[in-house]
């Protein structure tokens, strides 16, 4: 049973996931904010996985 943390963490990385696509799909996408979202996104997977 997931804990309101690990929910937490789930739903930030929905929504990471959600402007990761988002950004890829402009126009011109930003190099700089995808890199920082998908570093944002990995930071959340490492700790998901160590819960």
């Amino acid at each position: 049973m997931p804990t309101t943390h690990q929910a937490a963490l789930e739903t930030k990385h929905a929504v990471l996931d959600r402007r990761i696509a988002e950004e890829a799909t402009r126009p011109l996408p930003d190099a700089r904010t995808l890199a920082e979202l998908k570093k944002q996104k990995l930071r959340l997977k490492e700790e998901l996985s160590s819960l």
